[in-house]
C-alpha cells in the first residue's frame, strides 16, 4: 500500500479556512479536498490548542534540503556532460594525423 505524503502546514490552514468560511459541514469540505472528515476535526483541535506551534516539522521541506536536491541533479547532469566531451575527445584525438 502506498504510503501518502503528509500535508503542509499552509495545507492544513488552507484547508481549516476554507472549511470555516464555507459554512458548510466538514464531510463536505473534506471530500472536496480529498480528506477524512476526522482531518479537519483534529487540524482545528491542533490549532486551537498550540496555536502558532500547530503544525510542527511534517510535510514541508526545508530549503536546506531542496538546495541539496538541486545540488545533486546539478552534479548529476555535470557528469554526464563530462563523460560526453571525454568521449568526444578520444574520438578527435583517433582523427587526428
Amino acid at each position: 500500500m502506498a504510503k501518502r505524503s503528509p500535508f503542509t502546514k499552509e495545507c492544513k490552514l488552507e484547508a481549516l479556512r476554507l472549511w470555516k468560511s464555507s459554512g458548510r459541514p466538514a464531510a463536505a469540505v473534506a471530500r472536496e479536498l480529498g480528506l477524512r472528515r476526522n482531518h479537519l476535526y483534529q487540524w482545528q483541535h491542533e490549532l486551537e490548542t498550540f496555536g502558532e506551534a500547530s503544525f510542527p516539522g511534517k510535510g514541508g521541506r526545508a530549503a536546506r534540503a531542496d538546495e541539496l536536491t538541486r545540488l545533486r541533479r546539478e552534479k548529476a547532469r555535470l557528469r554526464e556532460e563530462r563523460d560526453m566531451f571525454k568521449i568526444a575527445a578520444a574520438f578527435f584525438a583517433r582523427e587526428s594525423p
